[in-house]
């Protein structure tokens, strides 16, 4: 009680100091439990303690960075022929993944929490704890060679347009972290589409194509390895002839599964160790992750088997028509690829923009897995629909849910 008593004695005046004491309650209310708290599963905007249900998330997402940070760096290596096994120059893959992930994640925080400060300070009331997930959330879906003043434009983007212009937490229409990531897609389609934008740290994908390496690798690292009597970081490293630095789903497109197996192994597609968005390659840490959400009650169950039976069941009808490559690709393997499971666990069961009746998420679940799965395969621009499908969905989700609860009220009039 001592430690709450001296920060409660240090808070500053809300009048005269109003963005001081927005930062002074987000790190007071951040560090302490509230006194009173909502019970039960619903999410609204009062005494509930929102933060501890959003760390929850972040907390669902550690492997996916610990392992994302890791993977950067394998590609990265991969594409110069060294290091080919998964492990071996384990602290040169590790260093350089942090090297490129750390800035973003940081960008990210910086940019979208500076405009979450401003406007609880502009509005006069504490800062809304929904950027903790979507914060954490947008490092893991971008790609990791990004360009950082790219990523603060779509990331502010995101949080003015699709939150704060909505009323703040709780009130957006669309998932805040889907709508940076669309917003790079669209502005700026070939720094997240393509071959070049999945491996980092080189000037581009193509053959003898140098490394970029900067102080970090060459200064910063290179001294401690040195030091450690490791290798260090060469600059000599080039892309090796014939890499392009494919995804599975790329590969897909172009001849199906089997031309996916020629380059990457169903064991390296489930662990992760295959080029893509920085969290979504390891399907066994981002399952690992449903399930906490599940178990925690944070996360609907049913939005997710909803999106497992909508894959599964239009899966089974472009098997049927069978009129190219990848409608041959089974829904087994289409979990192998892509984000469908990092999708399924953090994106569409966001409680704010996701449907909010039971009947509703199975309606919600499905109808995603139904669209995202089409636009996959059909669309040749854009070989993965996730992340439209899910805004599509969100758009309408409050409708589903409108005639879930009419429907309800008819069955218990034709009972009265």
């Amino acid at each position: 009680m001592a430690l709450v008593d001296f920060f409660k004695k240090i808070e500053p005046d809300k009048k005269k100091s109003p963005l001081l004491h927005t930062a002074y309650d987000a790190f007071f209310t951040f560090a302490f439990t509230p006194n009173t708290v909502t019970k039960g599963g619903v999410h609204i905007r009062d005494g509930m303690d929102l933060k501890r249900l959003m760390v929850t998330v972040v907390i669902s997402m550690q492997l996916c960075y610990l392992f994302g940070t890791y993977n950067i760096g394998h590609q990265h290596f991969v594409a110069a022929g060294q290091y080919l096994g998964f492990l071996e120059g384990f602290h040169l893959k590790l260093a350089h993944g942090l090297i490129q992930l750390l800035p973003i994640f940081v960008v990210a925080h910086v940019v979208g929490l500076g405009i979450e400060f401003y406007f609880a300070a502009k509005k006069g009331h504490a800062v809304e704890e929904g950027f903790l997930v979507s914060g954490a959330l947008i490092p893991l879906i971008m790609p990791p060679d990004i360009p950082l003043w790219m990523l603060a434009v779509a990331v502010a983007f995101a949080v003015i347009i699709g939150k704060e212009a909505f009323g703040g937490t709780g009130m957006n229409i669309w998932n805040v972290a889907l709508l940076a990531r669309v917003f790079v897609f669209f502005a700026y389609p070939l720094t997240i589409s393509g071959d070049q934008c999945w491996i980092s740290g080189y000037e581009k994908i193509a053959d003898g194509a140098a490394s970029t390496y900067g102080w970090f690798h060459t200064g910063f690292f290179n001294s401690i390895f040195d030091w450690l009597g490791l290798e260090g970081f060469n600059t000599a490293n080039k892309v090796i002839d014939g890499f392009s630095g494919a995804t599975p789903l790329a590969l897909a497109y172009e001849g199906g599964w089997d031309k996916v197996t020629t380059v990457f192994s169903e064991s390296q597609m489930l662990w992760g160790a295959i080029p893509g968005s920085i969290g979504e390659t390891n399907k066994i840490f981002i399952v690992l992750g449903a399930l906490i959400l599940i178990v925690t009650k944070v996360a609907s169950w049913r939005i997710m088997a909803g999106m497992v039976v909508g894959l599964i069941g239009t899966t089974w009808m472009l098997n049927a028509l069978g009129s190219t490559p990848f409608m041959t690709v089974t829904w087994t393997q289409h979990l192998m690829m892509g984000s469908f499971l990092f999708s399924m666990a953090f994106m569409a069961t966001d409680p704010v923009t996701a449907s909010s009746t039971n009947t509703g998420k199975w309606i919600y679940g499905i109808l995603i897995g139904f669209i995202g799965i089409l636009i996959r395969v059909m669309n040749p621009a854009y070989p993965e629909g996730w992340m439209l499908a899910i805004l599509f969905l969100n758009t309408f989700a409050p409708t589903i849910d409108y005639f879930v609860i009419e429907s309800n009220i008819k069955k218990r009039l034709s009972r009265a």
